[in-house]
């Protein structure tokens, strides 16, 4: 087995090779003068069961491209088998058609990743469960709900209630507020567009109550802090929002400086720049990713990697 890393996410990378008692794998991956990306493998993986880490972050069509480039030098070094691990999908969101004209990029993204040599993804937290599906090969899909639960639990939060900032997070939702016996609250909203959110409404009882809030993924975090603005003001008491992928822009930032949310809890699926003002708790997945990696690779069951506290978070 060798484990391989794009330039998304090195310290997660290293992180993961460290839990599994080995270290990356030796690759040279630089730029040409006109920005196209060269990559050369640096040893041997004849025969090797091959896992590449590599986050779609931004910038997302560069990592992307990367991963191609690195799969297909693979492919053609004639490594056995090719594990693409994404820690975090890019493109999820553009999961369907919901208006004319307009492309499936999720599924557009999962064609180019067989296309390129992956034999087999693994990934966590999907935007949409249904992605999976788009793929014609095994998909491997993680929650960083396990390494969330153990850190919620430390902090023994009462009269909590689990509150999703959309109705399409209900399911996620749902599962948290099970494993932490916890209330259940959804927050409906309308999007504006791209960058903005109106939250209209609250339904379920949290007036004194701690909240803390569920999403799979922020980039401008309009929906977490307009969701918070409408909490507080229904008499929330404290705010927490834990966000399995955080991809905060300039605006995002902005925004969770001035918002009513007390902690943002989230992993480090994608690299992250150090950021003032803000209270961020960054938890590692590299335990859980290099957990799934070992089973994987001695075709072991990866299923009790779905569960935790007797229940399942799908």
């Amino acid at each position: 087995m060798k484990i391989f890393s794009g330039s998304s996410n090195l310290p997660l990378a290293r992180s993961i090779a460290a839990s599994i008692g080995t270290e990356l794998g030796q690759c040279t991956v630089s730029s040409f003068p006109d920005g196209e990306t060269f990559v050369k493998i640096e040893e041997n993986v004849r025969g090797e069961d091959v896992f590449l880490v590599q986050s779609s972050s931004p910038p997302t069509n560069h990592h992307l491209m990367e991963m191609f480039i690195m799969m297909d030098a693979l492919r053609r070094a004639s490594a056995s088998r090719i594990t693409a691990v994404l820690p975090f999908y890019g493109y999820a969101r553009q999961d369907r058609k919901d208006q004319p004209r307009v492309p499936i990029t999720a599924k557009l993204v999962a064609n180019l990743i067989v296309a390129a040599g992956a034999n087999r993804i693994l990934t966590m937290d999907l935007h949409a469960q249904q992605i999976q599906g788009f793929f014609d090969i095994p998909v491997d899909h993680l929650y960083a709900a396990p390494v969330m639960y153990e850190y919620l639990k430390a902090k023994q939060l009462t009269d909590l209630v689990v509150v999703s900032p959309d109705v399409g997070g209900l399911k996620m939702a749902h599962a948290y507020s099970q494993v932490l016996e916890a209330g259940l609250a959804i927050v409906a909203k309308r999007r504006k567009n791209a960058t903005e959110v109106e939250s209209m409404t609250v339904i379920g009882e949290i007036r004194g109550k701690t909240i803390l809030m569920v999403d799979d993924l922020t980039e401008t975090a309009g929906t977490l802090t307009a969701a918070a603005k409408l909490l507080r003001k229904k008499g929330a008491k404290r705010i927490f929002a834990c966000v399995s992928h955080t991809l905060l822009n300039d605006l995002g930032v902005e925004r969770l400086r001035k918002s009513n949310i007390d902690e943002l809890i989230t992993t480090d699926s994608v690299l992250r720049p150090e950021i003032d003002g803000v209270k961020i708790t960054s938890l590692s997945v590299a335990g859980l990713l290099g957990e799934a990696i070992k089973r994987i690779h001695s075709n072991s069951s990866v299923t009790s990697l779905f569960e935790f506290k007797g229940g399942r978070t799908s």
